[in-house]
């Protein structure tokens, strides 16, 4: 039986780790790293020096391995992701197996941006990696980016007794601005989804790598300032070779 905590660790600060996440991670026998490409080498890195920081059991293995790739070109979104977390699942069986045999058993954890539970597929992959090995999941949660924006504008996520919508930046641009809502929070946004908007009477709280030394924060109107989100992001991906950002925004404001 593999007992598999999924680790919230927020946007990657150090400081955002909890206590229950460094005993998690100083329980475990094994912490798999994924690796996502040259590109994208650094996010590798960050999850390297919270383990740096964190992890003091000499007995944890730390396994890095490469993360299988979503077929962008599928013509079905909901099919290529099905395929993709399959892949992953078997690539965290492999990885398990290899460490800890072909009927593994032990603790397995990963590190999860954000929290598991909020547009993270983590759980999702861990019930199919439950049909192929016996698992038990765990989830530690993690500061989301959601939090983590909010603090830095220091700004209420609600209006007074009114509601949020949480969405992706992929149903904004198809479905628009979603009906009935007052504040919108958008995440998995690589596309600056806001320019799909008519700006009239919109504003924005947007933060890129947010909590991190490299943190842009942006807000006002959004006719004012959607250009500078779009030229600041663009630099932020530039630079780093990979960006995470979020944006809040409100109507009547």
């Amino acid at each position: 039986m593999i007992e598999l905590s999924l680790i919230g660790i927020g946007t990657g600060n150090p400081d955002h780790i909890t206590a229950q996440a460094v005993k998690a991670m100083n329980a475990a026998d094994l912490i798999l790293i994924p690796l996502k490409g040259a590109d994208k080498s650094d996010l590798a890195g960050l999850r390297r020096t919270l383990l740096s920081q964190h992890l003091v059991n000499a007995e944890t293995q730390v396994v890095e391995f490469d993360l299988p790739v979503r077929d962008a070109a599928n013509p079905s979104y909901s099919v290529g992701v099905a395929d993709w977390h399959d892949a992953i699942a078997a690539a965290w069986e492999h990885q398990i197996c290899a460490v800890l045999g072909a009927n593994p058993a032990g603790r397995v954890a990963l590190l999860i941006w954000g929290d598991p539970m909020l547009y993270d597929s983590s759980l999702r992959i861990a019930q199919r990696l439950g049909r192929r090995i016996p698992v038990v999941p765990h989830v530690i949660p993690g500061i989301t980016a959601i939090q983590a924006l909010c603090a830095a504008h220091a700004i209420p996520l609600n209006e007074v007794g009114a509601p949020v919508i949480i969405t992706t930046g992929r149903q904004l641009r198809t479905n628009g601005w979603p009906v009935g809502a007052q504040t919108v929070v958008v995440v998995l946004d690589g596309e600056c989804s806001f320019q799909a908007l008519d700006p009239e009477g919109i504003s924005i709280w947007w933060g890129g790598c947010v909590a991190m030394p490299q943190e842009a924060l942006i807000a006002g109107p959004l006719r004012a300032v959607g250009t500078q989100i779009i030229t600041t992001r663009a630099a932020l991906r530039t630079k780093n070779g990979w960006v995470m950002d979020v944006y809040l925004m409100r109507r009547g404001n």
